[in-house]
């Protein structure tokens, strides 16, 4: 019951703050509903996040009378070990591991990776000297946003600050766009990530075959389920990232997208300008740029690469299977550049065709090799799965049954057609209409706004048919919840 009422009291705060003209009561008011969604984790939860919106808000003050690198080592080290005390990290470095359990089951504060990498963002710009003028209600607002608060995306103050001082205006054009959003969210999620975690039939998916404890799995099963946890992770949290861009778009506010198409990517380096982009520009921001540009060494660039990874892997997680995981990413980006330095002094060129071709799928089955680090559940399981595929005799005896490596290849297919093929040619047509042909349309009703809701007629079909399938079955949790 008390639930039920403080969605409610959270969906007429939110309503309200975008009837309220005065710049002041609707931040508060937008504020009180983001605080509201917040505490329905714990108020404990809330408290810490209040507590880190404060500090940050006036260490930046006191940063900002003199930007010095030892002000701005400080703020970063607050930060820092406020993160690493909840996610673990501490504790797996200074305190044995029966302690550790027991510390553990203090609990982590939902989505504290996201709203502490905004907080060090502000610092950093601080220190960098932009003009960045919150009020205290204005940066707490912009560390607890009701829609990025629990997942992202990762914010840049610069680009909210406006958007909380406007008045935000709920027109048809956002109700639609947001609603397609909220649409596509739920059917990646319910409809295909969903479907990849538990399998066509219960039991036959991702989920459950990584929670295997002992079984041997050949060297084609070990590709299929790399690839197959890749894609169940994309729609799972490229669809919250819908959900949340959706949401917010509902009330006029604009968000940063996460992700842009990711496994169409021909190189590493273009990857991870695709994928989890508000954290991978967050790195190449704050971290990779500066680091890099303290030397001229090409050396120094691959060890800033290496580095900057690395702490991508550690953000996930205080485990040796992420740490690796971000060590294997920047080693493939590291050898990605000496590839090209190679092929620039030496002219290896291939016909543009097959270049492409072969780049892509280099790209696509190296990345996915990674995600057995990332998903696994210790190291010893990985390095027995990543020992499959250099087994050539492992590969003729896969156990995992049939239903999985058609769904896969369905899903992986489906994917590439709809982003090669389909998509490209609906927006050359677009670009083809003539403003003749457009008022000539609109002349029959068949006007943008139209097209987008009927566009929400087949997202709804799907998701109502994704719904169905699932049944009395539980929806896994969506995954980056974990960080």
């Amino acid at each position: 019951m008390i639930s039920v009422i403080s969605y409610c009291l959270f969906a007429l705060l939110v309503v309200g703050a975008t009837m309220v003209k005065r710049r002041v009561p609707r931040q508060v008011m937008l504020l009180a509903a983001s605080y509201l969604f917040y505490s329905m984790w714990g108020l404990a939860f809330l408290a810490i996040l209040v507590s880190s919106s404060l500090f940050n808000f006036f260490y930046g003050e006191f940063l900002k009378r003199r930007p010095s690198l030892g002000r701005l080592a400080g703020g970063v080290a607050g930060n820092v070990l406020l993160m690493a005390f909840f996610k673990g990290t501490l504790l797996a470095i200074f305190v044995n591991s029966h302690a550790m359990d027991a510390l553990r089951g203090i609990g982590m504060p939902l989505g504290i990776s996201f709203w502490t990498f905004q907080a060090l963002s502000y610092l950093f710009d601080i220190y960098r000297q932009e003009e960045l003028d919150p009020t205290p209600v204005e940066f707490c607002l912009y560390m607890a946003f009701w829609p990025t608060v629990v997942m992202g995306p990762i914010c840049r103050l610069g680009n909210m600050l406006p958007q909380f001082r406007e008045v935000r205006v709920v027109s048809s054009e956002n109700v639609l766009i947001g609603s397609k959003r909220i649409l596509m969210g739920l059917v990646m999620k319910l409809g295909i990530s969903q479907i990849l975690a538990v399998g066509l039939v219960a039991g036959t998916g991702v989920s459950a075959a990584f929670d295997q404890q002992s079984v041997p799995y050949g060297g084609l099963d070990v590709w299929f389920l790399a690839i197959g946890y890749g894609l169940q992770l994309f729609f799972d949290f490229a669809g919250y990232s819908h959900i949340v861009i959706g949401a917010a778009r509902l009330f006029g506010f604009e968000l940063a997208e996460n992700f842009n198409s990711p496994f169409i990517a021909s190189t590493p380096s273009e990857f991870w300008t695709r994928w989890h982009m508000t954290l991978t520009s967050w790195i190449r921001d704050y971290v990779f740029v500066p680091m890099a540009t303290l030397r001229r060494d090409v050396w120094w660039r691959y060890a800033a690469l290496l580095f900057s990874m690395t702490l991508f892997g550690l953000w996930h997680g205080a485990k040796a299977t992420f740490i690796l995981w971000g060590v294997y990413e920047g080693a493939l980006l590291v050898i990605h550049r000496m590839v090209q330095q190679f092929r620039r002094n030496r002219s290896v060129n291939l016909p543009v065709p097959l270049d492409g071709a072969l780049s892509w799928l280099v790209t696509f089955l190296a990345v996915s090799l990674g995600w057995i680090f990332f998903r696994s559940r210790d190291l010893g399981q990985a390095m027995n799965m990543l020992g499959s595929t250099l087994s050539p005799g492992s590969y003729l005896h896969p156990v995992l049954p049939a239903s999985y490596f058609f769904l896969v290849s369905a899903v992986l297919i489906a994917y590439i057609a709809h982003k090669t093929i389909l998509a490209p040619t609906l927006a050359r047509l677009k670009e083809a209409m003539t403003p003749a042909a457009s008022q000539q349309l609109a002349e029959f009703g068949l006007t943008g706004q139209f097209v987008t809701v009927v566009s929400l007629i087949p997202l709804i079909f799907v998701l109502f048919l994704s719904i169905l399938h699932n049944g009395s079955e539980s929806v896994t949790p969506f995954v980056y919840a974990l960080f």
